[in-house]
């Protein structure tokens, strides 16, 4: 009976989980909400009190100068954290009709609440609210859920793809559904869009929580997002409108914990407040800056692009099941196009490299043409990255990376010298001290960055080929990514555009933001013996246990000029800084050892 205990939990948790919450609460939950919700409506103008918004003044310039076969769009970059929040505050005050909000993660923190009183808000002034998050990462709280549930009549939520239909789970409940849903619950709606009066949209790859704003102190994403105003935005309402009525968002009467909260407390639910939050000052700094003219037109307007063509791609919400056959993919789908198109140059910026076998036979491609088209790849370090087992995997294809693609290979430092926005809020919010460290110049790195600081990930995932077109949005090189995840992101077709998507990857691998991926250097007879062995480890689909790769990482001396590894004089110029640097050894290199030799079964759902 001991043996079979672990399994007789697993069956109790399958039974009670799968086990559909029952028509009659649902309406109960229904009936609490309609009677208790609040239904004030703060402005009765025709605009909803809306404040002005350049962002909005574009996409209006841009709609009346379009027609359908010469479509005008503006497209704006947001490079930096804080500015990405600034913007979509100003948007959410200058929405006159609607925002939709579709997204992977949303934390309680600062910048998730913040951005939830500003919906309220707007949905108080009589803006229609809809918010569709992934369940798996997103505002898994039941009491919240019943506060938000009754917040405003013009507020709407709904959770994609929950386990066992419910917003909160433990982990028997997801061992549960690993063990007996593992391909339904393995596809996670990763989408990103944010949307106002389906006129101007936000897309890629930054969720709602403080490390994609530079609001956190251990750990910031170096992130991007595309801001465009005109046409394109409708496709982003079909899109939204898809995975909204799609069977997997589930409203919240419909979540079994948000239910029995709801109904548990049909009357005494506290109304919404505005949060306390962990830092008001820089709350009340970035909501300035949102109503700033000045300071969006020069951190916005000033950069923004007149664009015509742009499209928004997105994977269906039926994508794992093909219902709607290979379109089911079409983001996939249109990157694969995209490069298979590239003649001289392809630039690549994702978080995790494991490619699929369809876009490795792709690039193979590319290197074997004549001449080959050069494939620049930043990417995170072991340093940077915030998932170890994906990096472990990407590691241990380094030289087919290096060998049969040809691609020109840069890792992310942990604290690199030109993450200036970063370091700048880390000086805001530790005061004189820090400012002291820093010669008392406040956005100038005169120190190394990491003596302060938080560490900071790549999480931007951005293609540009040929310096013609680029692609900004939500999808990962990897097999998640291109098989499992529902991804979404615009392609604009326009050489500025794309000219600074560009500028903006090489500078994250300039050699004070990376480190170069190039072969070691070999030891005589005993070098030649140690590839022949290694090579024979890494055709293995298990125990590729032999600790000297092919590559291991490179900086740049003091003094000296970038070069290719190919150049003769490499070595002169290039210290070996190992396979992991700035890396605590005695751990981290152990598990990564460990999924190098026994993770390749893995590889296509990491």
């Amino acid at each position: 009976m001991r043996h079979h205990l672990p399994w007789l939990c697993v069956l109790t948790v399958l039974l009670s989980g799968c086990a559909p919450l029952s028509t009659k609460r649902i309406h109960r939950a229904d009936a609490v909400v309609a009677a208790s919700v609040d239904r004030r409506v703060d402005c009765h103008a025709v605009d909803a009190c809306a404040l002005p918004s350049p962002f909005l003044d574009q996409a209006r310039q841009a709609i009346a100068q379009s027609d359908e076969r010469h479509p005008h769009n503006y497209a704006t970059l947001l490079e930096v954290g804080e500015d990405a929040l600034a913007a979509r505050i100003n948007l959410i005050r200058a929405a006159r009709k609607s925002i939709d909000i579709q997204t992977y993660i949303w934390a309680k923190d600062d910048a998730g609440l913040l951005v939830l009183d500003e919906l309220i808000n707007a949905a108080r002034r009589g803006v229609k609210v809809r918010i569709l998050a992934d369940q798996l990462g997103s505002l898994n709280d039941p009491a919240l859920l019943s506060r938000l549930a009754r917040a405003s009549s013009n507020l709407e939520i709904r959770l994609y793809n929950p386990t066992f239909d419910k917003a909160q789970n433990n982990l028997a409940e997801y061992t549960a559904s690993i063990l007996c849903c593992f391909r339904r619950f393995n596809q996670r709606m990763h989408n990103k869009l944010f949307l106002v009066d389906d006129a101007v949209g936000i897309t890629g790859g930054r969720n709602y929580e403080d490390r994609y704003y530079d609001w956190d102190p251990q750990l910031d994403f170096l992130d991007r997002d595309a801001l465009i105003a005109g046409p394109a935005a409708l496709e982003m309402a079909r899109s939204f409108d898809l995975f909204w009525n799609f069977k997997r968002a589930v409203p919240l009467t419909h979540l079994k914990d948000a239910n029995a909260q709801i109904l548990g407390h049909p009357d005494d639910v506290p109304p919404w407040v505005t949060p306390v939050y962990g830092d008001p000052q820089r709350v009340a700094r970035v909501q300035a800056e949102a109503e700033d003219p000045q300071f969006l037109r020069m951190h916005f307007i000033a950069g923004s692009m007149e664009v015509g063509r742009v499209d928004y791609f997105y994977d269906l919400p039926s994508k794992t099941r093909a219902l709607h056959g290979r379109d089911a993919k079409e983001l996939t789908r249109d990157l694969m196009q995209l490069l298979r198109g590239a003649q001289n140059e392809v630039v690549l910026q994702t978080p995790y490299l494991v490619l699929t076998d369809r876009a490795g036979e792709i690039f193979e491609e590319l290197h074997q043409r004549k001449p080959p088209v050069h494939v620049l790849v930043s990417t995170n370090s072991l340093a940077s990255t915030d998932a170890l087992p994906v990096y472990a995997l990407s590691y241990k294809h380094r030289k087919k990376f290096l060998v049969d693609y040809g691609f020109d290979i840069r890792e992310l430092k942990p604290h690199p010298l030109d993450a200036t926005e970063m370091i700048e809020n880390y000086l805001q919010l530790s005061g004189d001290n820090a400012a002291a460290a820093m010669g008392g110049r406040r956005g100038a790195v005169p120190i190394k960055p990491e003596d302060f600081g938080p560490r900071v990930s790549l999480h931007a995932k951005s293609l540009v080929v040929d310096r013609r077109v680029a692609m900004v949005g939500s999808h990962n090189f990897d097999p998640r990514s291109a098989d499992y995840n529902t991804e979404a992101g615009v392609i604009v077709y326009d050489a500025g555009f794309a000219a600074a998507v560009r500028a903006s990857i090489v500078r994250d691998t300039m050699p004070q933001n990376a480190w170069l991926i190039a072969p070691r250097h070999p030891i005589p007879v005993i070098g030649d013996v140690s590839n022949a062995i290694g090579e024979v480890s890494r055709s293995l689909p298990i125990f590729d246990i032999w600790p000297f790769d092919y590559a291991t990482s490179y900086e740049l001396k003091p003094g000296c000029n970038p070069l290719p590894p190919t150049d003769p004089n490499f070595l002169k110029c290039y210290d070996s800084v190992g396979d992991f640097p700035e890396v605590n050894l005695s751990l981290t290199a152990i598990i990564t050892r460990f999924i190098t030799a026994f993770g390749a079964g893995v590889q296509g759902i990491m």
